[in-house]
Protein backbone atom coordinates (compact mmCIF):
# COMPACT_ATOMS: atom_id res chain seq x y z
CA UNK A 1 0.00 0.00 0.00
CA UNK A 2 1.26 3.51 -1.07
CA UNK A 3 0.48 6.36 1.10
CA UNK A 4 1.12 9.92 -0.16
CA UNK A 5 0.69 12.35 2.20
CA UNK A 6 -0.20 16.36 0.67
CA UNK A 7 0.56 18.98 3.26
CA UNK A 8 0.06 22.57 2.06
CA UNK A 9 1.49 25.45 3.57
CA UNK A 10 2.45 29.26 3.93
CA UNK A 11 5.11 30.58 6.50
CA UNK A 12 5.57 27.11 8.78
CA UNK A 13 8.88 27.35 8.82
CA UNK A 14 9.25 25.93 12.60
CA UNK A 15 7.55 23.29 12.72
CA UNK A 16 8.07 21.42 9.44
CA UNK A 17 11.08 19.61 10.90
CA UNK A 18 9.05 17.99 13.44
CA UNK A 19 6.31 17.31 11.64
CA UNK A 20 8.25 14.86 9.43
CA UNK A 21 10.36 13.33 12.51
CA UNK A 22 6.78 12.83 13.44
CA UNK A 23 5.52 11.14 10.40
CA UNK A 24 8.33 9.26 9.23
CA UNK A 25 7.95 6.78 12.52
CA UNK A 26 4.29 6.57 11.84
CA UNK A 27 5.12 5.27 8.24
CA UNK A 28 7.57 3.28 8.79
CA UNK A 29 6.32 1.33 12.18
CA UNK A 30 3.10 -0.01 9.90
CA UNK A 31 5.47 -0.37 6.78
CA UNK A 32 3.53 2.04 4.59
CA UNK A 33 5.42 2.78 1.21
CA UNK A 34 5.07 6.55 1.46
CA UNK A 35 5.65 10.24 0.27
CA UNK A 36 5.43 13.47 1.56
CA UNK A 37 4.25 16.00 -0.38
CA UNK A 38 5.00 19.65 0.69
CA UNK A 39 2.92 22.29 -1.39
CA UNK A 40 5.06 25.65 -0.42
CA UNK A 41 2.07 28.38 -1.13
CA UNK A 42 4.83 30.99 -2.17
CA UNK A 43 5.92 30.85 1.46
CA UNK A 44 8.42 34.20 2.42
CA UNK A 45 10.18 32.80 5.55
CA UNK A 46 12.63 30.14 4.64
CA UNK A 47 10.34 27.10 4.53
CA UNK A 48 11.11 25.89 1.10
CA UNK A 49 14.82 26.17 2.31
CA UNK A 50 13.84 23.71 5.21
CA UNK A 51 11.72 21.16 2.41
CA UNK A 52 15.03 21.29 0.45
CA UNK A 53 17.11 20.58 3.56
CA UNK A 54 14.02 17.64 4.58
CA UNK A 55 14.55 15.94 1.06
CA UNK A 56 18.41 15.84 1.06
CA UNK A 57 17.62 13.52 4.24
CA UNK A 58 14.86 11.81 3.15
CA UNK A 59 14.01 10.51 -0.60
CA UNK A 60 10.30 10.07 0.31
CA UNK A 61 10.15 13.97 0.82
CA UNK A 62 8.91 15.83 -2.65
CA UNK A 63 8.06 19.37 -2.31
CA UNK A 64 6.47 21.90 -5.13
CA UNK A 65 6.77 25.45 -4.48
CA UNK A 66 4.60 28.06 -6.04
CA UNK A 67 5.89 31.44 -7.38
CA UNK A 68 3.64 33.19 -5.17
CA UNK A 69 0.73 32.66 -2.63
CA UNK A 70 -2.50 31.12 -4.60
CA UNK A 71 -4.43 29.63 -1.75
CA UNK A 72 -4.58 26.46 -0.15
CA UNK A 73 -7.02 25.19 -2.74
CA UNK A 74 -4.95 25.90 -5.36
CA UNK A 75 -1.92 24.05 -3.20
CA UNK A 76 -4.14 21.15 -2.63
CA UNK A 77 -4.89 20.96 -6.20
CA UNK A 78 -1.08 20.27 -7.34
CA UNK A 79 -0.43 18.23 -4.53
CA UNK A 80 -3.11 15.94 -5.78
CA UNK A 81 -2.08 16.22 -9.17
CA UNK A 82 1.49 14.99 -8.09
CA UNK A 83 0.22 12.55 -5.55
CA UNK A 84 1.04 8.64 -6.90
CA UNK A 85 -0.26 6.81 -3.63
CA UNK A 86 -3.23 4.57 -3.51
CA UNK A 87 -4.24 6.45 -0.54
CA UNK A 88 -4.15 10.11 -0.26
CA UNK A 89 -3.73 11.80 3.15
CA UNK A 90 -4.22 15.59 3.95
CA UNK A 91 -2.90 17.68 6.86
CA UNK A 92 -1.86 20.96 7.81
CA UNK A 93 1.70 21.97 8.71
CA UNK A 94 1.43 23.76 11.83
CA UNK A 95 1.33 20.81 14.14
CA UNK A 96 -2.61 20.58 14.94
CA UNK A 97 -2.97 17.36 13.32
CA UNK A 98 -2.13 14.31 14.24
CA UNK A 99 0.05 11.84 12.16
CA UNK A 100 -0.22 8.99 14.61
CA UNK A 101 -4.26 9.28 13.30
CA UNK A 102 -3.38 8.18 10.01
CA UNK A 103 -2.82 4.44 10.13
CA UNK A 104 -6.74 4.23 11.30
CA UNK A 105 -7.73 6.62 8.52
CA UNK A 106 -6.39 4.40 6.06
CA UNK A 107 -7.73 1.22 7.89
CA UNK A 108 -11.07 2.79 7.30
CA UNK A 109 -10.70 2.69 3.26
CA UNK A 110 -8.31 -0.31 2.97
CA UNK A 111 -10.47 -2.49 4.99
CA UNK A 112 -14.58 -0.91 5.23
CA UNK A 113 -14.61 0.46 1.72
CA UNK A 114 -15.00 4.16 2.36
CA UNK A 115 -14.23 6.33 0.11
CA UNK A 116 -13.45 9.48 1.66
CA UNK A 117 -12.93 9.58 5.83
CA UNK A 118 -12.75 13.16 6.82
CA UNK A 119 -11.41 14.17 10.30
CA UNK A 120 -13.44 15.75 13.10
CA UNK A 121 -11.79 17.31 15.66
CA UNK A 122 -14.68 17.11 18.43
CA UNK A 123 -12.12 18.95 20.88
CA UNK A 124 -11.19 21.67 19.82
CA UNK A 125 -8.27 23.84 21.49
CA UNK A 126 -9.21 27.46 19.72
CA UNK A 127 -10.21 30.73 20.23
CA UNK A 128 -14.11 29.54 21.24
CA UNK A 129 -15.58 33.41 20.58
CA UNK A 130 -13.74 33.66 16.94
CA UNK A 131 -13.00 30.36 15.92
CA UNK A 132 -15.19 27.49 17.71
CA UNK A 133 -19.10 29.19 17.46
CA UNK A 134 -18.53 30.30 13.75
CA UNK A 135 -17.69 26.91 12.79
CA UNK A 136 -20.18 25.32 14.61
CA UNK A 137 -22.73 27.66 12.66
CA UNK A 138 -20.26 26.93 9.27
CA UNK A 139 -20.65 23.46 9.44
CA UNK A 140 -24.45 23.45 10.53
CA UNK A 141 -25.20 25.54 7.61
CA UNK A 142 -22.44 22.74 5.09
CA UNK A 143 -24.44 19.89 6.23
CA UNK A 144 -27.89 21.32 5.64
CA UNK A 145 -26.96 22.22 2.36
CA UNK A 146 -24.78 19.52 1.51
CA UNK A 147 -26.76 16.98 2.81
CA UNK A 148 -23.29 15.26 4.11
CA UNK A 149 -23.74 14.68 8.08
CA UNK A 150 -20.33 15.94 8.80
CA UNK A 151 -19.22 17.55 12.00
CA UNK A 152 -16.61 19.10 10.76
CA UNK A 153 -15.97 20.13 7.30
CA UNK A 154 -12.72 22.24 7.51
CA UNK A 155 -10.67 19.90 9.73
CA UNK A 156 -7.16 19.39 7.29
CA UNK A 157 -6.71 15.41 8.35
CA UNK A 158 -8.55 13.58 5.43
CA UNK A 159 -7.98 10.44 3.87
CA UNK A 160 -9.02 10.01 0.20
CA UNK A 161 -8.88 7.14 -2.11
CA UNK A 162 -6.61 7.83 -4.99
CA UNK A 163 -9.55 8.10 -7.45
CA UNK A 164 -10.88 10.59 -5.71
CA UNK A 165 -8.60 13.19 -5.45
CA UNK A 166 -8.02 12.64 -9.13
CA UNK A 167 -11.54 13.28 -10.15
CA UNK A 168 -12.58 16.28 -7.84
CA UNK A 169 -11.54 19.68 -9.38
CA UNK A 170 -10.27 21.76 -6.26
CA UNK A 171 -10.18 25.65 -6.94
CA UNK A 172 -10.96 29.04 -5.63
CA UNK A 173 -12.03 28.51 -2.04
CA UNK A 174 -13.46 24.87 -2.13
CA UNK A 175 -10.93 23.26 0.32
CA UNK A 176 -13.57 23.76 2.81
CA UNK A 177 -16.04 21.18 0.79
CA UNK A 178 -14.02 18.57 -0.98
CA UNK A 179 -16.05 15.98 0.76
CA UNK A 180 -19.13 17.83 -0.70
CA UNK A 181 -17.08 17.75 -4.21
CA UNK A 182 -16.56 13.94 -3.52
CA UNK A 183 -20.18 13.20 -3.30
CA UNK A 184 -21.03 15.65 -6.52
CA UNK A 185 -18.62 13.42 -8.25
CA UNK A 186 -20.22 10.20 -7.61
CA UNK A 187 -18.30 8.76 -4.72
CA UNK A 188 -21.01 8.38 -1.62
CA UNK A 189 -19.35 6.63 0.55
CA UNK A 190 -17.84 9.10 2.92
CA UNK A 191 -17.55 9.26 6.74
CA UNK A 192 -16.02 10.84 9.33
CA UNK A 193 -13.59 10.06 12.45
CA UNK A 194 -12.59 11.68 15.61
CA UNK A 195 -9.38 13.11 15.56
CA UNK A 196 -7.30 14.72 18.39
CA UNK A 197 -6.57 18.20 17.61
CA UNK A 198 -3.40 19.85 19.05
CA UNK A 199 -2.87 23.46 19.85
CA UNK A 200 -1.24 25.51 17.93
CA UNK A 201 3.07 25.28 18.77
CA UNK A 202 4.45 27.59 15.97
CA UNK A 203 3.59 30.92 14.40
CA UNK A 204 0.05 32.09 14.18
CA UNK A 205 -3.08 31.15 12.39
CA UNK A 206 -3.24 31.93 8.83
CA UNK A 207 -6.83 32.89 8.53
CA UNK A 208 -9.06 35.29 9.94
CA UNK A 209 -12.24 35.94 10.15
CA UNK A 210 -13.73 36.56 6.99
CA UNK A 211 -12.79 32.75 6.00
CA UNK A 212 -16.41 32.67 7.26
CA UNK A 213 -17.74 34.98 4.92
CA UNK A 214 -15.93 33.93 2.29
CA UNK A 215 -16.86 30.23 3.58
CA UNK A 216 -20.48 30.40 3.35
CA UNK A 217 -20.45 32.47 -0.36
CA UNK A 218 -18.36 29.31 -1.15
CA UNK A 219 -20.78 27.34 0.51
CA UNK A 220 -23.72 28.87 -2.10
CA UNK A 221 -21.45 28.39 -4.91
CA UNK A 222 -21.19 24.47 -4.42
CA UNK A 223 -24.91 24.09 -4.29
CA UNK A 224 -25.42 26.13 -6.82
CA UNK A 225 -22.85 24.32 -8.95
CA UNK A 226 -23.75 21.00 -7.70
CA UNK A 227 -27.76 21.15 -8.98
CA UNK A 228 -26.93 23.44 -12.38
CA UNK A 229 -23.38 23.50 -13.05
CA UNK A 230 -23.63 21.79 -15.89
CA UNK A 231 -26.92 22.55 -16.87
CA UNK A 232 -27.37 26.61 -16.23
CA UNK A 233 -30.55 26.27 -19.00
CA UNK A 234 -32.36 24.06 -16.47
CA UNK A 235 -32.34 27.40 -14.16
CA UNK A 236 -31.70 30.63 -16.11
CA UNK A 237 -34.36 29.29 -18.75
CA UNK A 238 -36.99 28.17 -16.74
CA UNK A 239 -36.79 31.46 -14.46
CA UNK A 240 -36.75 33.58 -18.25
CA UNK A 241 -39.62 31.48 -19.80
CA UNK A 242 -41.82 32.02 -16.56
CA UNK A 243 -41.10 35.65 -16.07
CA UNK A 244 -41.78 36.23 -20.44
CA UNK A 245 -44.43 34.10 -19.73
CA UNK A 246 -45.74 36.86 -16.90
CA UNK A 247 -44.75 39.89 -19.53
CA UNK A 248 -46.60 38.59 -22.09
CA UNK A 249 -49.66 37.51 -19.86
CA UNK A 250 -49.96 41.44 -18.79
CA UNK A 251 -49.31 42.64 -22.26
CA UNK A 252 -52.47 39.98 -23.46
CA UNK A 253 -54.61 41.34 -20.72
CA UNK A 254 -54.00 45.17 -21.49
CA UNK A 255 -54.52 44.47 -25.56
CA UNK A 256 -57.70 42.74 -24.95
CA UNK A 257 -58.95 45.79 -22.44
CA UNK A 258 -58.15 48.51 -24.83
CA UNK A 259 -59.82 46.77 -27.89
CA UNK A 260 -62.78 45.47 -26.38
CA UNK A 261 -63.43 46.27 -23.32
CA UNK A 262 -62.45 49.87 -21.92
CA UNK A 263 -61.74 51.20 -25.59
CA UNK A 264 -62.55 54.88 -24.69
CA UNK A 265 -60.33 54.64 -21.89
CA UNK A 266 -56.41 55.14 -20.53
CA UNK A 267 -53.58 54.71 -22.93
CA UNK A 268 -51.91 51.61 -22.29
CA UNK A 269 -48.51 53.45 -21.81
CA UNK A 270 -50.44 55.96 -18.92
CA UNK A 271 -51.10 52.29 -17.04
CA UNK A 272 -48.55 50.91 -14.65
CA UNK A 273 -49.23 47.21 -15.99
CA UNK A 274 -47.45 48.49 -19.18
CA UNK A 275 -44.12 48.29 -17.86
CA UNK A 276 -44.61 45.74 -15.42
CA UNK A 277 -45.49 43.74 -18.86
CA UNK A 278 -42.06 45.62 -20.42
CA UNK A 279 -40.06 44.77 -17.74
CA UNK A 280 -41.30 41.17 -17.14
CA UNK A 281 -40.76 40.48 -21.02
CA UNK A 282 -37.03 42.02 -21.02
CA UNK A 283 -35.85 40.36 -17.86
CA UNK A 284 -37.37 36.90 -19.30
CA UNK A 285 -35.41 37.33 -22.46
CA UNK A 286 -32.33 37.94 -20.73
CA UNK A 287 -32.33 35.06 -18.21
CA UNK A 288 -33.27 32.82 -21.38
CA UNK A 289 -30.34 34.60 -23.30
CA UNK A 290 -27.86 33.87 -19.91
CA UNK A 291 -28.92 30.37 -19.67
CA UNK A 292 -28.31 29.53 -23.33
CA UNK A 293 -24.62 31.50 -23.46
CA UNK A 294 -23.75 28.94 -19.96
CA UNK A 295 -25.01 26.04 -22.03
CA UNK A 296 -22.29 27.35 -24.29
CA UNK A 297 -19.59 27.76 -21.90
CA UNK A 298 -20.27 24.97 -19.78
CA UNK A 299 -19.51 22.68 -23.29
CA UNK A 300 -16.54 24.55 -24.82
CA UNK A 301 -14.97 25.03 -21.25
CA UNK A 302 -11.22 24.19 -20.74
CA UNK A 303 -9.08 23.94 -17.96
CA UNK A 304 -7.27 26.43 -16.96
CA UNK A 305 -4.31 26.67 -14.98
CA UNK A 306 -4.61 28.79 -11.61
CA UNK A 307 -1.16 28.96 -9.87
CA UNK A 308 2.52 29.33 -11.37
CA UNK A 309 4.99 26.37 -9.86
CA UNK A 310 8.20 27.99 -9.46
CA UNK A 311 10.52 24.68 -8.17
CA UNK A 312 10.16 21.04 -7.77
CA UNK A 313 11.64 18.50 -5.30
CA UNK A 314 11.81 14.83 -6.52
CA UNK A 315 8.93 15.10 -9.18
CA UNK A 316 8.80 14.36 -12.50
CA UNK A 317 6.62 16.34 -15.09
CA UNK A 318 3.21 14.70 -15.10
CA UNK A 319 0.58 15.12 -16.81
Amino acid sequence: MHISIVIPLLNEKDSLKELHDWIVPVMQSNHFLYEILFIDDGSTDGSWEIIENLSLENNNVRGIRFLRNFGKSQALHAGFKAAKGDIVITMDADLQDNPEEIPELIGLIQNEGYEVVSGWKKKRYDSIITKNIPSKLFNWAARKTSGLKLHDFNCGLKAFRKDVIKTIEVSGEMHRYIPVLAKNAGFPNITEKVVQHQARKYGTTKFGAERFINGFLDLITIWFVSKFGRRPMHLFGALGVLMFIVGFGFSLYLGIDKLFINTTGRLITDRPQFYIALTAMLIGTQLFLAGFLGEIMVRSRKNDTRYTIADKINLKETS
